[in-house]
């Protein structure tokens, strides 16, 4: 079918005459009647009943509408999400992440996104809770596990290794463990269970490695925010399992019982299906990748 016959049909079908079709289009009502004629022809099939008040869709022609209105409306969000990504990268961005990522990784990159890219207003909104992208309560996430919904796009961002940690001076005054065994003599910092963040699985796995179900040990610590294990840890409080890349750079911290890694977890860009297009995604998801690659996880 062709579509300039379709789009003069739609037209006419919502028109309810093919004079105020011809008005709104630029075409003569003759025009207009030749290409609904033709149309009919194609279909074999008479697509409205004309009478002295108007046309009327027979059933055939209410059919055709349905479809072809729904086709217009599809190719006009098309139309959109095309000349969306045609424009430099502009307007408003949501961004949610955990918060121990979002602040202690994100955060001070942010600034040369920002620097970049003048023309994004860039919100960040950091929990450990899902947002739901499909609502869109944010644009964009940043998460540690992949998300169940059809209708998202993720992109695997990077493997976030994890190992156990205490500072400098907590060692001094407690001795490096060398087995698992050994971390029953130790202070212990894990998360909390009241609630546990979803995306820490395997929070409670320095609490279990190397261990018998009837002797289970006991932290002196819990909290529910891996920043916060993070500066627990740094103060001297005990040891903690932690992501490599929070602990990067902190020279009074040391990486306890090298030889054993701790349970990985899968950080994914994940970002509705509507946005596919858009050029503030497409920069601030390439923004990413690249500050990955410069990045030690």
């Amino acid at each position: 079918m062709d579509w300039d016959k379709l789009r003069v049909f739609l037209s006419v079908a919502e028109a309810g005459s093919f004079t105020h079709a011809g008005d709104t289009l630029h075409l003569s009502q003759s025009a207009v009647s030749r290409q609904i004629g033709a149309l009919e022809e194609s279909l074999n099939a008479q697509l409205f009943n004309r009478h002295a008040r108007g046309l009327i869709l027979t059933e055939q022609g209410e059919l055709l509408y349905r479809n072809v209105r729904d086709m217009s409306s599809r190719l006009n969000e098309t139309e959109a999400l095309i000349a969306e990504s045609k424009q430099k990268p502009e307007g408003p961005l949501v961004v949610t992440a955990t918060t121990g990522l979002g602040s202690s990784w994100l955060t001070p990159r942010i600034g040369e996104f920002l620097k970049k890219y003048p023309d994004i207003d860039v919100s960040l909104v950091f929990t450990d809770d899902e947002i739901d992208l499909g609502m869109r309560e944010a644009d964009v996430a940043i998460r540690l596990s992949e998300p169940t919904q059809p209708d998202l796009i993720r992109r695997s961002l990077m493997t976030i290794h994890n190992h156990v940690y205490g500072s400098t001076d907590y060692v001094r005054r407690h001795g490096m463990p060398k087995t698992l065994k050994e971390l029953d003599d130790h202070s212990l910092i894990t998360f909390t269970d009241h609630p546990r963040p979803p995306t820490f699985a395997n929070a409670g796995w320095i609490l279990n490695a190397g261990t018998t179900e009837s002797k289970p040990r006991l932290p002196v610590l819990c909290m529910n925010n891996v920043y916060g294990i993070f500066r627990a840890v740094r103060s001297g409080v005990g040891l903690a399992l932690l992501p490599d890349y929070l602990v990067d750079g902190n020279t009074n911290m040391v990486r306890v019982l090298s030889e054993t890694d701790g349970p990985a977890m899968t950080a994914y860009f994940v970002y509705p299906e509507t946005l596919r297009n858009s050029a503030r995604v497409s920069v601030f998801r390439d923004f990413l990748i690249q500050k990955v690659s410069e990045t030690r996880f």
